[in-house]
C-alpha cells in the first residue's frame, strides 16, 4: 500500500482527487454557504482554489520531494555516501476545523497520501453540509483502507484519538488542542498541532493609516472574523486612533453596505454557541461602530470596540468574530507589556513606514508568523511555514514542508568497503592522541 518506493501510485491517486475536486467545486461553494452563509467569492478564494493550487503543486513536484536527499558525509565515516529517506509514518490522523472546513481539511490529506500515508479525515460537525461532500469527494477517490472519512461529533472524535496513530493532525483551539496532545502521549504519537491566539495589530505614527484601515478591514472580517490568524486586536499610537477609527468606518461600509447584514459578503457565525459567546463579549458603552445582532440569522455585524482595560471580557482569549478591540499606547515601551501579557501568538502584523521599529518588533516577540503593512496573506505562499509557536502549535506546514511534515526523515549511511581505517577500533592504545587530532577538524 503506497510504500515509499511507490511515489507513483501516490501521484496516480492524487491526479484522480484533483479531477473529482473540481468536479464537485460548485458544490462545495453552495455547502458553504448552507453552513454559514459564506459567499462564493470568499469559497474560491479562500477553500476551493487553495486546494486545487495545493494538489497541482504536489503533483507537480511530489518525485522530486519524495527522492533521497544526498548529504555531505561526516569525516569520521569515510569514504561513505550520505542520505535522508523519506519515509511514510504510517496511520495519521487528521482533525479538521470548522472555519474553514473544506481548505483546512483537504490539503493536510493531500500532503498526507503525498507522503505515502494511510489517512483518516474527521471534518468538523459544525459544517455539516461540507462534511458530506467532502466525504463523497474522498470516497470517489480512494479505497476505504487508504483514505477513509469518519463523520460525527465529540465522541466520534473521542474515540478516534482512543486508537493508536503513527501521526495526528490537528486544527483548532487551544483548549482542544491540549486534547489532543494528552492523548498522542499516551502512545508517544508525533503531532502539528495548528492552533491559534491574540494576534496583534500594531500601528505606529508613521502609518499610512488609509491603507493600513483598508487591509485590516479585509483581514479582520474576511469569514466574519473567524479565521485563526485575523487580527485579534489593535495597538495604536494614542494620537493616531480617532482618525484611524474614522478610516476603519469608511472602509467597513465600503466593503459591506451600511447594513453588512444584506451584504451578501458578510458571512454568519457558525452556530448559536459560538454566537453567544461572541456576544457576551460585547460592552455596549464600549461600541464605536456596529454591535447589532440577529441570534435568529446568527449575525453580528462588523464591530470596533473603544478598548481601555486589559481585564475585560474581551481581552481574554481569542475573539475569533467580528469584533475589533481597538487599544492604545503613549509610548513605545508600553508595546512590549501588553503584548507580552498574552501567550505566543499564531500571527503578528505591524504597520509602519519605519523600517526600525519594524524590525524590532519582528525580532524582539515570538510568534507563528506575521506580515508588516499587510495582514494574513503570508498564508497564501507555498514557501512560508505556517504554524504556530507555543500555545499557539507545534509544527509548521504548507508546499514542501507539508510533505516533510508527515515524513519520517530517516538518515542512511552508505559505507564503502574498499578501505576501513583502523583508527576507530580497540585495543586503543596510543591512539587518544591521534582520535583527538581528528576530531578538532569535525
Amino acid at each position: 500500500m503506497n510504500d515509499k518506493s511507490n511515489v507513483g501510485s501516490r501521484k496516480e491517486s492524487l491526479i484522480k482527487l484533483l479531477d473529482v475536486v473540481i468536479k464537485h467545486e460548485n458544490e462545495i461553494i453552495e455547502a458553504l454557504y448552507e453552513d454559514f452563509k459564506k459567499s462564493p467569492f470568499e469559497a474560491v478564494l479562500t477553500e476551493t482554489s487553495y486546494v486545487i493550487s495545493e494538489l497541482k503543486d504536489t503533483i507537480k513536484n511530489i518525485h522530486s520531494w519524495a527522492k533521497p536527499k544526498k548529504v555531505w558525509p561526516s569525516l569520521l565515516n569515510f569514504p561513505s555516501t550520505d542520505y535522508i529517506y523519506k519515509d511514510p509514518y504510517g496511520k495519521v490522523l487528521i482533525i479538521a476545523p470548522w472555519n474553514y472546513p473544506y481548505q483546512l481539511a483537504l490539503c493536510p490529506l493531500i500532503s498526507a497520501v503525498a507522503a505515502g500515508n494511510q489517512v483518516v479525515l474527521k471534518p468538523s460537525e459544525l459544517t455539516p453540509k461540507t462534511s458530506a461532500i467532502i466525504a463523497k469527494i474522498i470516497g470517489k477517490t480512494f479505497q476505504p483502507d487508504h483514505v477513509k472519512v469518519v463523520e460525527g461529533g465529540v465522541e466520534e472524535t473521542q474515540i478516534l484519538l482512543s486508537e493508536r496513530w503513527d501521526y495526528i493532525f490537528f486544527t483548532g483551539s487551544v483548549a482542544v488542542g491540549k486534547i489532543v496532545a494528552k492523548a498522542a502521549a499516551e502512545n508517544l504519537t508525533p503531532v502539528t498541532l495548528e492552533l491559534g491566539g491574540k494576534n496583534p495589530c500594531i500601528i505606529d505614527e508613521t502609518a499610512n493609516l488609509k491603507l493600513a484601515a483598508k487591509r485590516i478591514v479585509w483581514g479582520k472580517f474576511i469569514n466574519a472574523g473567524q479565521t485563526c490568524i485575523a487580527p485579534d486586536y489593535i495597538l495604536i499610537q494614542e494620537d493616531m486612533k480617532s482618525h484611524f477609527v474614522d478610516f476603519l468606518k469608511i472602509e467597513i461600509t465600503k466593503a459591506y453596505g451600511e447594513n453588512p447584514k444584506e451584504s451578501p459578503d458578510f458571512p454568519r457565525i457558525v452556530n448559536e454557541k459560538n454566537w453567544l459567546r461572541l456576544v457576551s463579549m460585547i460592552e455596549p458603552e464600549k461600541v464605536i461602530f456596529g454591535g447589532e445582532n440577529d441570534i435568529e440569522d446568527c449575525y453580528i455585524a462588523p464591530t470596533l470596540i473603544d478598548e481601555n482595560s486589559m481585564e475585560s471580557l474581551i481581552m481574554k482569549d481569542e475573539i475569533f468574530g467580528p469584533l475589533l478591540p481597538i487599544l492604545t499606547y503613549k509610548e513605545e515601551s508600553e508595546i512590549s507589556a501588553i503584548l507580552l501579557k498574552y501567550e505566543k501568538p499564531l500571527a503578528l502584523y505591524v504597520f509602519t513606514d519605519d523600517k526600525k521599529f519594524a524590525k524590532k518588533i519582528v525580532t524582539n516577540f515570538s510568534f507563528g508568523g506575521g506580515c508588516i503593512n499587510e495582514t494574513v496573506m503570508h498564508f497564501s505562499n507555498k514557501r512560508l511555514p505556517f504554524g504556530g509557536v507555543g500555545h499557539s502549535g507545534i509544527g509548521a506546514y504548507h508546499g514542501k514542508l507539508s510533505f516533510d511534515t508527515f515524513s519520517h526523515q530517516k538518515g542512511v549511511i552508505k559505507k564503502a568497503t574498499w578501505l576501513d581505517l583502523p583508527l576507530r577500533y580497540a585495543p586503543y592504545n596510543n591512539k587518544l592522541a591521534s582520535i583527538k587530532k581528528l576530531l578538532k577538524w569535525l
